[in-house]
């Protein structure tokens, strides 16, 4: 599941029926987060692989005077995000990156580029997609992961991650590629999000007694976060 075909041919909905849905209500809540404690004013929003909307549909219940609009590259994807749409919610089975002149006071990619072969040349076109853009990545990359080794195949094999960061790899490569960046934070969804599995809870109290002592040691030991970033 390394090309664009396993999330167009259905490859990856069978693999993940709900798309994620389950998780995108506090998804939407940490990027409203980083909106609020950067004031960011905004007219215009858009998210690159929107996958189900539902990110998207949180966030108009918070922002209604805002337009939004998603982008999506996957026909089941699609159907399941359209049926979302209202006045300043609306969804296009298009890639963002090949719109001409399609620009945004903020654009979002939720999970994304982890899932793609080119991601140097997909960052260097989202780059001008929009004024400010939010990143949420997945911090697959741990101690315990690489140890254990198996956390990074499920990666692989079932969401489809092909790449893999800390947080400072991750920083690293926004840095690289031209981006300024304005403000970041780790998001603890192994701590926050329920029914993650047995493992998960089994990691649940050293992460969040880790994380009391240094964020930085406790995501670098034993994982379970990824990282939302704001940059220019």
């Amino acid at each position: 599941m390394n090309t664009k075909t396993a999330y167009q041919d259905g490859t990856y909905l069978s693999n993940n029926p709900a798309w994620h849905e389950p998780d995108s209500p506090w998804k939407a809540r940490q990027i409203s987060r980083m909106l609020r404690r950067n004031n960011i004013a905004l007219a215009t929003m858009c998210e690159i692989g929107c996958g189900a909307g539902e990110i998207l549909n949180r966030l108009v219940e918070e922002y209604p005077a805002v337009q939004f609009s998603g982008y999506e590259i996957s026909p089941q994807a699609y159907e399941m995000c359209r049926k979302r749409e209202r006045s300043n919610l609306h969804f296009f089975l298009r890639d963002l990156l090949e719109e001409k002149g399609s620009t945004f006071d903020v654009a979002a990619a939720i999970d994304v580029f982890e899932h793609v072969e080119d991601y140097f040349g997909f960052l260097r076109k989202f780059r001008t997609k929009g004024k400010y853009k939010i990143f949420h990545i997945p911090l697959d990359l741990s101690v315990q992961s690489v140890l254990r080794n198996s956390p990074i195949l499920h990666s692989r094999q079932s969401v489809g991650h092909i790449h893999y960061f800390t947080k400072d790899t991750a920083l690293a490569t926004l840095t690289d590629l031209k981006y300024e960046i304005v403000d970041f934070f780790y998001t603890n969804g192994s701590l926050e999000l329920p029914n993650r599995g047995w493992k998960a809870n089994l990691f649940r109290l050293p992460r969040k007694f880790l994380f009391l002592i240094h964020n930085d040691i406790a995501v670098r030991l034993l994982g379970g976060s990824s990282l939302m970033v704001l940059a220019k």
